[in-house]
């Protein structure tokens, strides 16, 4: 068997020995040192060319092979977040139907539970740059206030645009009891509004505020944001559970024991995703542990299907790579197959670091009343797969 350390012996030996075969020609071109050692580094620059086209020509067929496999994948759901639910695509059979199937409730319940992000978005650069004696003031680090409050107190720039905001607030309190939402998320988002309104009211008529007023602000509604945050969950289970039940009865059984499922969104909700736990328990409990996939992407795409196929192409021609080019290494076979790197256990002996475990999935306390109707046997296996870096 060839081992590694006898491979690279022979290569050595063979490096070797095509040096001293050159060296009779190099030295019969009467030309001094330093025509040697430019000669020996055109000539390694152009081995290393050489080799270098090694994996350029892996890269070429690699592309091409997925750029043909994506034109095969199927049944695949793209699902990407947005500030409606969410936006499902399901391909299959050469075939796409997108549509938002998550109730209008669900994206006024976060417009209006996002009042005090908008109110600390305005106000967050004239912050003072030290944290105050409050509860959870060791939560909030130093340098990452310095940062946020880059422009301090001196200036009441801030007082304009809150204002307008205030204005839009109004708008809305003004007709929350024309909007045809529940009579609780009436109640909940007068509570919100309200105390917006009043905290801007105060602070741009003493031209001023602090973290602690912008707390007891926030500690106020928060009673208000929870409720719209429960009616906003339950638009999103019954739009994406009925969407689930309407495709998988045209694909049929079958197919939808193989669908694949890409949820596209930006980091900060990549990791339990609101989407990804719904569609969970609604898959096929033996795959969801590799063909669902969370992929988070740094910005709104321009065309997220043509992402998610990408990717799952990748993804579902690793897989089988993975157990071809790795027989005998299960853990270099996992390795290409999933998010790990192939050089991140290589690196962490050598740095005398411990692998990191593979956080389980957990899902949140309550999540039964989630559970996909069409198939209760949900699994709670760990989300596999993104495609590594080669």
């Amino acid at each position: 068997m060839t081992t590694r350390r006898s491979f690279l012996g022979r290569t050595t030996a063979a490096g070797a020995m095509a040096g001293l075969a050159a060296s009779p020609a190099a030295a019969s071109d009467g030309g001094g040192s330093g025509t040697l050692a430019g000669d020996r580094a055109v000539r390694r620059g152009r081995a290393r060319e050489a080799i270098v086209a090694v994996n350029s020509g892996m890269r070429s067929h690699y592309a091409a092979l997925k750029s043909d496999l994506i034109a095969r994948l199927g049944p695949v759901l793209v699902v990407q977040n947005d500030a409606r639910g969410g936006r499902f695509t399901l391909v299959h059979d050469g075939t796409q139907e997108s549509l938002h199937p998550v109730g209008e409730v669900f994206e006024l319940a976060k417009s209006v539970s996002h009042v005090p992000l908008g109110v600390f978005s305005i106000i967050a650069p004239h912050l003072s740059d030290r944290v105050p004696n409050i509860p959870g003031a060791d939560r909030i680090d130093p340098h990452d206030l310095r940062m946020v409050a880059f422009k301090g107190t001196a200036t009441t720039d801030w007082i304009t645009p809150l204002r307008r905001y205030g204005d839009t607030l109004t708008a809305a309190r003004q007709q929350l009891d024309q909007a045809g939402i529940p009579p609780e998320m009436v109640v909940s988002c007068a509570q919100v509004l309200d105390g917006a309104l009043a905290f801007i009211e105060v602070s741009t008529a003493a031209g001023s505020f602090d973290i602690r007023s912008f707390e007891d602000f926030s500690h106020g509604v928060y009673a208000g944001i929870r409720t719209n945050m429960r009616h906003a969950a339950e638009a999103q289970i019954a739009g994406v559970q009925g969407v689930l039940r309407t495709w998988r009865s045209r694909i049929g059984e079958e197919a939808w024991r193989d669908l694949y499922t890409v949820v596209l969104s930006q980091w900060a909700t990549s990791e339990l995703n609101q989407n990804s736990i719904i569609i969970r328990p609604c898959m096929n409990p033996a795959k969801v542990a590799t063909h669902l996939i969370d992929l988070p992407a740094a910005e709104p795409l321009s065309d997220p299907v043509l992402v998610a196929l990408d990717n799952l192409a990748r993804i579902v021609q690793d897989n089988i790579a993975a157990e071809l080019v790795f027989p005998a290494d299960r853990a270099a076979a996992d390795a290409l197959k999933g998010p790990q790197d192939l050089l991140a256990d290589e690196i962490l002996d050598q740095l005398g670091a411990a692998t990191p475990g593979a956080a389980a999935y957990s899902a949140p306390a309550g999540a039964g009343r989630g559970t996909c109707p069409v198939n209760r046997r949900g699994a709670s296996s760990p989300q596999g797969g993104t495609a590594h870096d080669i």
